[in-house]
């Protein structure tokens, strides 16, 4: 996977996460939706952050990037857990995100 590639990755993930928290909180039991929410707003920050440096040419990315994985991992697994449409296409997300992180290490 090439670096361009994985920064888009990176950006449709982080805009999945924040669009799900923010719908996570339109849902009637908000109170059950607080670990869903927090995860989102984690992983979307980490996906932003991990796009921002891959943009430049620092070369020192690879703990990042696993780091990155290993949230949007963590996300996939609680998006996965709620039947609600923007947390299963959350979790579609995170888990190709992931993927996308692990394909650009092992190049």
């Amino acid at each position: 996977m090439k670096r361009n590639e994985l920064i888009i990755k990176l950006q449709e993930c982080a805009n999945a996460c924040f669009h799900c928290a923010d719908a996570c909180l339109h849902e009637k039991d908000v109170s059950h939706m607080a670990t869903c929410i927090q995860t989102d707003q984690v992983c979307g920050s980490v996906c932003l952050t991990t796009s921002k440096v891959l943009s430049g040419t620092f070369k020192e990315v690879d703990d990042l990037i696993k780091y990155c994985a290993k949230i949007c991992g963590i996300c996939a697994e609680e998006c996965g857990k709620h039947a609600h449409d923007h947390c299963q296409a959350c979790a579609k997300s995170c888990q190709s995100c992931k993927e996308a992180c692990h394909a650009y290490l092992n190049n």
